[in-house]
C-alpha cells in the first residue's frame, strides 16, 4: 500500500485532473490518494467565510466558485451529481445566520474545497476505467474540537482507517480535514494535506508516501527568490523536519514525525515529470551538503517591555505564551533581553490585531510590519552576506547549523 498526495496546483484545471489520472494508472494500483482543494479554492472559501461572518452579500463569490468547478467538469467525463449536492449543502448552510465561532464556521465551510475536488476526481477516474472509491476523511480522522488546528486522536483514527481502507484498489480521500466525536468538521491547519498523507501512511503501515508538486523535488531555496537552486536528492528526517519547521513550504511541519516513527520513506516528485527521481526523505546518515534558504514574507516583529521594568522571567513568559496560545498565533522566532521580549509572527489580519490588544494590557508593545524572516540551514558568512544585499538587518539569531535574520527591504 502506497500513499499519494496531490496539492491544489496539480488539479487546478481539467488537464491537471487528466494528468493525475495517468499517474495513478501507471504508478498507483494499490494506493490511497489524498487530494487538496482545486487551485485557489481554499482562498475563495476563506473569502466566503469572511463575507458570511460579516453579513455581507456573497452570491457573486458563490457563483464564481461554482463556475470554476463547473468549467472543469465540462471538460471531463463523469457523473458529477455528488459535486452538485455539495454545492447545495454549501448554499443551505449559508442561508442561515452564523451560529458558531469564526473558527468553527471556517472549518465547516473551507473543508468543502477538499470534498469538491475529490468528488470531481473520483467521478472522472471511474468514467475512465480506474476503479476508484471515494472515502470521507471526516469519517476517518478523529480529532478534538480545536478548530483550524485539530489534534488527532491517533488510536480512534487508526481503528477507523484500518476498518474502512482495503489494501487493494484506488482510494480517493481529502487532505486537511477531520471530525470531532459529535460530527463537527475540523481542519488540521493550513496546508495540512501533507499531514493527512502521513496520518494514513502511519495507520496503514504504508510502503511509502509520495507528495506530487509542481517542482522537481525539494530545492535548497524557493525559485521565486533564487535563480540557481539545487535539487536535494536525499534528505534525512531530521533535516526535513527542521526545514519544514522553519517554513519550507514543500512539506507541512507535522508530516515527518509519523513517518519517521515507522521509518516510512517520503518522496517529493514532480507531477509535471513523474518519471524524474525527485527527492527522497528517510533514515540517511549524511546531512545536507549545501546551504538551504527559507524566506517568510509579511512578518511582524513584536517587542514587549514590562510596564514596571521587571525582568522577563518565568512569570512574564508564562503570561506572554498564554496570550499567544489564546490568540492562536504561532511564533516563528523569539529572543529576549533582561527587560524585553521580541517575537516574529506571520501577519495574520484575523488574529494579530486582537493579540496586540491583549498584550497591551500587560506590556508596553512596539512592532514593525512588512518584514522578512530569512532562515539559512548550514550557513556560512558568504550565504548571510548574499541575502542581506539591499536589506536592513533588525534581528539576528544563530545556532550551530541555523541562522535566522529579520530584515526590512530597502528597495
Amino acid at each position: 500500500m502506497k500513499v499519494f498526495k496531490f496539492g491544489g496546483a496539480s488539479v487546478k484545471d481539467a488537464d491537471g485532473v487528466r494528468n493525475l489520472a495517468e499517474i495513478i494508472r501507471t504508478q498507483g494500483q494499490n494506493v490511497v490518494v489524498i487530494i487538496s482543494a482545486m487551485g485557489k479554492t481554499t482562498n475563495a472559501l476563506e473569502e466566503i467565510v469572511r463575507s458570511y461572518m460579516q453579513a455581507k452579500k456573497l452570491q457573486s463569490q458563490l457563483e464564481a466558485l461554482r463556475t470554476y468547478h463547473t468549467d472543469i467538469m465540462d471538460e471531463l467525463e463523469g457523473n458529477f451529481s455528488d459535486v452538485h449536492q455539495t454545492f447545495a449543502h454549501l448554499e443551505a448552510y449559508l442561508s442561515h445566520p452564523p451560529a458558531a465561532s469564526y473558527d468553527e464556521v471556517y472549518d465547516q465551510l473551507v473543508s468543502l474545497g477538499e470534498v469538491l475536488s475529490t468528488q470531481v476526481v473520483t467521478a472522472h477516474l471511474i468514467q475512465t476505467g480506474i476503479p476508484a472509491r471515494w472515502l470521507d476523511a471526516r469519517e476517518l480522522i478523529r480529532t478534538d474540537a480545536t478548530f483550524r488546528e485539530g489534534r488527532v486522536d491517533w488510536q480512534e483514527t487508526q481503528r477507523r482507517i484500518n476498518k474502512s481502507v482495503t489494501k487493494k484498489g484506488v482510494k480517493i480521500t481529502q487532505g486537511f480535514i477531520g471530525q470531532t466525536p459529535d460530527k463537527r468538521t475540523t481542519t488540521l491547519g493550513r496546508e495540512g494535506s501533507d499531514y493527512t498523507a502521513a496520518i494514513f501512511a502511519y495507520c496503514l503501515n504504508a510502503e511509502s508516501v509520495t507528495i506530487w508538486k509542481d517542482v522537481p523535488g525539494v530545492l535548497n531555496a524557493d525559485p521565486k527568490w533564487f535563480d540557481d537552486t539545487v535539487l536535494l536528492d536525499k534528505i534525512t528526517y531530521q533535516d526535513a523536519i527542521e526545514l519544514a519547521y522553519y517554513g519550507a513550504t514543500v512539506i507541512h511541519p507535522k508530516t515527518i514525525k509519523p513517518l519517521q516513527n515507522k521509518a516510512i520513506p517520503l518522496y517529493v516528485k514532480s507531477f509535471l515529470k513523474p518519471a524524474a527521481p525527485g527527492t527522497a526523505i528517510g533514515n540517511y546518515e549524511r546531512h545536507l551538503l549545501v546551504p538551504s534558504f527559507i524566506f517568510k514574507v509579511n512578518q511582524v516583529l513584536i517587542s514587549l517591555h514590562p510596564n514596571d521594568f521587571s525582568f522577563i522571567a518565568e512569570d512574564n513568559l508564562s503570561r506572554i505564551f498564554g496570550r499567544f496560545a489564546q490568540a492562536g498565533v504561532k511564533i516563528n522566532l523569539m529572543q529576549n533581553t533582561a527587560i524585553s521580549f521580541s517575537v516574529v509572527v506571520d501577519n495574520n489580519p484575523d488574529r494579530v490585531p486582537a493579540l496586540l490588544a491583549q498584550l497591551k494590557q500587560d506590556f508596553r508593545v512596539s512592532y514593525n510590519e512588512r518584514l522578512e524572516l530569512i532562515t539559512i540551514r548550514y550557513y556560512d558568512q558568504s550565504t548571510i552576506d548574499r541575502v542581506l544585499v539591499n536589506k536592513k538587518l533588525l534581528l539576528e539569531q544563530k545556532s550551530r547549523y541555523t541562522v535566522q535574520l529579520v530584515v526590512k527591504d530597502l528597495g
